[in-house]
This record gives structure tokens, sequence and C-alpha cells, in this order.
């Protein structure tokens, strides 16, 4: 089968790429290459032309595109009817999607109107013996399947950390227009805003370059034989401000909310990591007063580079787990780390 292949994503509310669109497009290039197969651009969005002009020189031939007020703000009804048409236009066989949330909860519904196959969550995108094959994660992140589909068009959204993401100078070029029209009905839901805490709030940041995991420890008895919890939740929450951090947490120290015990206030089961939390994929990790359950380890794997504080040089979480430990008192060294950054 000659495949087509075609990265389709939307673009931010300035036009630009998503950040993950990036790594997106750099794996569909190598696919692409690994097939020698052609590939095209579909974008949709308030305005197209910045992001087309970003990807301008990564080697697609044509570049689709459907912009409009209609379409600048994340709504199910339109986001599917733009992907839609974009799909149908470029008449690919398979369409790649950065796994971000406002693809996510469409892409099932576009393949369905289609009359294809959809998969969310590849972690990557291969070729052998000249099919296409995608890998992807179970039972949180325990079990690796690799799988492959005979249907198309087949839709696949792949997550981030599958390839660099692409970089090349911004060019001028044509993006061919795909007219989708909307009815009333799906035009009923309105954007009215963006609501987010105060920036000192905001404890999780999928964008951060670097993870902070706290553990139970934090909210134990510590040297002077007394629990510092006030004190640990000021260290937490100084360093997530002044570092842009994102703030993690093993699943025994979000327990403790329903267990009645000392609990930190930043903490919520929203910033769980591992188990049944979330897996995050940041460049960098520094994991504090965690102990060795190797369900949060799962949760620790895809981030590049580990470091983790801890009195124990024995502890199962940092040992073998970790590429750096400091064997040291966790509260004395963010107090030096908060003073530092200051």
């Amino acid at each position: 089968m000659t495949e087509r292949l075609l990265l389709l994503t939307p673009t931010e509310a300035d036009g630009t790429l998503p950040r993950l669109a990036g790594e997106t497009a750099a794996a569909v290039r190598g696919l692409a290459q690994a097939l020698q197969a052609p590939f095209d651009v579909a974008l949709w969005g308030g305005k197209v032309a910045p992001a087309a002009a970003a990807l301008a020189q990564c080697g697609a031939e044509r570049f689709f595109g459907v912009e409009g007020e209609d379409f600048a703000a994340a709504r199910y009804a339109s986001d599917a009817a733009a992907a839609e048409g974009l799909a149908r236009a470029a008449g690919a066989t398979i369409i790649i999607a950065p796994a971000i949330s406002r693809v996510a909860r469409i892409l099932g519904g576009v393949a369905h109107r289609v009359g294809r196959r959809a998969d969310n969550h590849a972690a990557s995108l291969q070729v052998s013996d000249g099919k296409v094959q995608l890998t992807r994660w179970y039972y949180r992140q325990r079990i690796m399947v690799v799988l492959e589909r005979e249907h198309r068009p087949w839709f696949v959204a792949l997550e981030s950390g599958a390839a660099p993401a692409w970089s090349g100078e911004p060019a001028q070029v044509t993006v061919e227009p795909v007219n989708v029209t909307l009815s009333e009905a799906e035009k009923r839901t309105r954007f009215e805003g963006i609501q987010q805490p105060p920036a000192d709030q905001q404890t999780i940041r999928p964008d951060a370059e670097l993870l902070f995991v706290a553990g139970a420890g934090w909210t134990k008895k510590q040297r002077d034989g007394q629990i510092h919890v006030a004190e640990a939740d000021q260290l937490i929450r100084e360093f997530l401000a002044k570092s842009g951090a994102s703030l993690g947490g093993t699943k025994s120290i979000v327990d403790l909310t329903g267990e009645g015990g000392a609990v930190l206030s930043c903490m919520s089961h929203m910033n769980q990591v591992g188990q049944t939390g979330s897996t995050p994929r940041h460049p960098k990790g520094l994991a504090t007063c965690c102990h060795g359950e190797e369900p949060h380890v799962v949760g620790w794997r895809f981030i590049n580079e580990r470091r983790a504080v801890n009195l124990d040089p024995n502890c199962g979480w940092a040992h073998g787990k970790a590429d750096v430990l400091y064997v040291a008192d966790a509260f004395e060294v963010m107090r030096k780390v908060n003073e530092l950054l200051s």
C-alpha cells in the first residue's frame, strides 16, 4: 500500500504551533523518510499563517488550513468539523496529530465520521517490513504494546517524547484554504474566557523544565523529633514560585488527606505521579523525601535527568532509579536552594 501522511494540528491563540506539534512534525517527517512517502500539513485555528511559516521547510508537499474566528477557541463541534474537513481534503492514509487535549477529545469522533480507526497515546512510530507500527503503554506504563492496523485512514495521537522538536527557519508558504461551514447548532457553545489561579498557586505546570516530587517524608518527624509540615509547605511553595517547577507527589503523600494525617496544603491527588497518577515527561526531575515503591518510580520513568535528595543512601526510590543522589536533609537543601534562587 502506498502511504500518504498528514500532520494534523490546531494552532495556538496567536496562530503559532503548540509545543508538542513541533515534536509531532519531526516524527511525521522521520516516518515519511522511512517509508519514502510524501506528507502534508493541515492546520486549523483563528489564524494558521504563523504555524505554516514555522513548518515551511519541514519537507511537507502541501499545506491545508481552516481558519476563522469560529475555529479560534477549543470547541468539540468546530474542532471536529475542521479536522474532518482537513482529513478529507488531504486524502492521507495516516493522519498523525499531537496528543494535546484539544486533539484527544475529537480524534475518535473524527475517525468515526470517516469510517475508520483512531489510536491515542502513541509513544512512538516506526516502520517494520514496510509497515507502520506504533508503540504505546498499558497498565500505567508497565506493559508496552506494538501494534499496526490495516484500516485506512488511520488516525494517531502522538505523545510527547517521540522525537526532538522540529526546528527550521520560517518562510512563506502557500496554504490551501479548506472551506468548513458550521451550522448554528455547532456554534452554540461559546468561549467566554480563561480562569486560572495566580502563578504562586499554580502547582501543575506540564511545560515546566523541572518536576519537583515530594514524598511523605516531608510530613514525618524530623531530626528534632518534631513534625514541621507548615515549614515544609512554605519551603516547597517558595521553591515552586521561584523556579517555575511543576509539583508532583507520591501516592503515599496524597493519600494522607484521607487518613487524617498532617498534609501539605499545596498537594492534592491531581499532583500524584505514578500508579494511578500521571506519567510526566519533564526534561529534569528532583525527588525529595520519597521512599522506593515501584509504582511511583513508574511515573518517574520518562524524566530525562533524575536527581533525588534523601537522608537514606539506600532509599529504594533513589538507589538505581536516580541519576544523582544527594544524601542530605531535604529541609536544609531546599532552604539553601531558595536562598540561592533569591
